[in-house]
């Protein structure tokens, strides 16, 4: 079975990156090697923050709530960064992030959750039942990030709701725009070569004052005690 996670620098102890690319547990996770032991065995083997990049159109909804309930009992800071598009179960694992980076272009989708039934109408009605459960499971986790209203937030998930960046920003489901890393670290150094210039000018400014102040005329103490004895000499 092919993981749908993987760790980028499992090892280095500063900031674990974890990627979670394509379907969420599209083949299983249940009965299998691929387990939500071993899921959260690999997250609980370092510590320190971690930063968690969605690019997923969802999936299992029942891994997506265990991912984001292990995600939200981590001790350590968690950043989740879209770059592509956090989409039905994988925009539940969104939300468990301390904050989440949400990139230009990037979009995140909420809709009812889905399943396929056979039987009777009582089993038909049984299986309502249970996608009504699921569907307030999932606006759990909705409202704890957004504060929306349960009522807003059924309302959006009946309408297959679409957020680009801004709009995800606006109603709450991220924190921020991801920025251009060369940009800001260019912006920076400019900021510190403008305050460094601006001090080094003041300074200038500050020493050429000092100088141009007139020199106090007139004889030293020196030259006045010597002056004195004589006077002294001469009575």
């Amino acid at each position: 079975m092919r993981k749908f996670w993987k760790w980028i620098n499992q090892a280095e102890a500063e900031e674990r990156v974890l990627e979670l690319n394509g379907t969420i547990a599209e083949e299983s996770w249940f009965d299998d090697d691929i387990t939500p032991r071993m899921f959260k065995d690999e997250l609980y083997s370092g510590n320190g923050p971690i930063t968690v990049w969605i690019n997923s159109p969802g999936g299992d909804c029942i891994a997506a709530s265990q991912i984001y309930s292990m995600l939200m009992d981590y001790k350590g800071e968690v950043t989740v960064k879209i770059d592509g598009i956090a989409a039905s179960a994988a925009s539940v694992i969104a939300m468990a992030g301390t904050k989440v980076v949400i990139a230009p272009t990037a979009l995140i989708m909420i809709h009812n959750p889905s399943t396929s039934a056979n039987g009777d109408h009582r089993d038909m009605s049984k299986t309502i039942d249970v996608l009504n459960e699921v569907k307030e499971s999932i606006i759990n986790a909705y409202e704890i990030k957004t504060g929306l209203s349960r009522t807003v937030l059924s309302h959006m998930m009946d309408a297959v709701t679409w957020m680009n960046a801004n709009k995800a920003i606006e109603l709450g489901f991220a924190d921020e725009i991801l920025e251009d890393e060369k940009k800001a670290n260019s912006s920076k150094s400019f900021e510190f070569q403008e305050h460094a210039f601006a001090t080094k000018l003041f300074n200038k400014i500050t020493n050429k004052e000092v100088d141009a102040k007139p020199k106090q005329k007139g004889r030293n103490i020196d030259e006045l005690k010597a002056k004195l004895s004589q006077i002294k000499n001469l009575i």
